[in-house]
């Protein structure tokens, strides 16, 4: 069956210093070992998908990239070059590469430049954006403006974890739990939730938003979202749609990259449906042949599992 795969990750020479931080989280050789195969972009990628049976790679530029990029300056030429760069690898090779956008979110205005050249000059599906700039989330005001052409654009934002502005006390002595082992999880799943309670769903209503990791734990809370909100102090927000659980199945879809678990997936199918599930692997992070592997052989039907693998991902991006 067709695979598409949404989270596969890449990066390049020049901006390998960008990854210093996210490389305290990995043993030393598996990071080096990463390391390798982000920068390539053509033979063992390539090879690793045939082996896999992938047809389709949709290239992201790795966490953190861009973003931790202090000067807004320096920022906004180096997505651009990065997506230019971007774009000549799928030039290349356009039946098994497509590509989200880096964006220069310190400079939002230049941002949503950015997103609109790289989507209708560049031919990308839309943007990944990994976690916070600088400690700026994707609810802040100034950040509006990069919703509103996406939702203008028809592209989805991919939200992706990176390290976080700062180290809760509850983590302050634990430092396997900061990562992707369960921090970058957590503060993914709360970034989400920002978006739902700082009325960004409700102010771009056909907005779309990816997450990976098999939702990062969002689908399996939904009721419990519902029914605390129901018992909070609302502190003057007003969701439009009455419970966030309607905007995280409105608006969220999620990919299953790095779970290669029937459980999350079957709870996901139950919580968002088959059509908001799309497949991912975390290369290189993850066994992309493992990933395959699994949806191949995960207890669903045969409908939802064409939706999973290359159906969903065709019709939201436009492949």
């Amino acid at each position: 069956m067709r695979k598409i795969g949404l989270e596969e990750h890449f990066v390049t020479e020049d901006l390998v210093g960008y990854g210093a931080g996210t490389a305290t989280v990995a043993r030393p050789d598996a990071w080096r070992e990463a390391s390798r195969r982000l920068l390539d972009l053509t033979e063992e990628r390539l090879a690793a998908m045939d082996a896999a049976g992938v047809d389709v790679q949709v290239l992201s530029l790795n966490s953190p990239g861009i973003q931790a990029e202090p000067d807004p300056a320096v920022a906004v030429a180096r997505a651009a070059a990065v997506n230019d760069f971007h774009a000549g690898v799928i030039a290349e090779h356009p039946t098994r590469f497509a590509g989200f956008a880096a964006l220069p979110l310190q400079d939002p205005q230049a941002a949503a430049k950015e997103l609109e050249r790289a989507v209708t000059q560049l031919g990308m599906r839309g943007a990944l954006v990994n976690a916070h700039t600088q400690g700026r989330y994707l609810d802040h005001p100034s950040l509006r403006v990069v919703w509103e052409y996406a939702e203008g654009l028809d592209v989805p934002l991919y939200l992706h974890p990176a390290n976080g502005f700062d180290v809760p006390h509850v983590l302050s002595d634990h430092p396997e739990l900061i990562g992707p082992m369960w921090s970058w999880g957590t503060d993914t799943a709360a970034h989400a939730l920002r978006l739902v309670f700082g009325g960004v769903f409700d102010d771009f209503p056909n907005a779309k938003l990816l997450l990976g990791h098999m939702g990062e734990g969002l689908p399996y809370v939904l009721w419990r979202l519902d029914s605390r909100w129901g018992f909070h102090n609302h502190h003057g927000i007003e969701l439009k749609l009455g419970n966030p659980s309607a905007y995280l199945r409105r608006n969220l879809y999620i990919t299953t990259s790095g779970v290669c678990s029937a459980p999350p997936l079957l709870c996901a199918l139950l919580a968002l449906g088959a059509d908001h599930i799309l497949f991912g692997s975390d290369y290189p992070f993850e066994d992309i042949v493992e990933a395959a592997v699994f949806l191949d052989n995960a207890p669903i039907s045969e409908a939802d599992r064409a939706k999973i693998s290359y159906q969903n991902a065709e019709a939201l991006l436009k492949l």
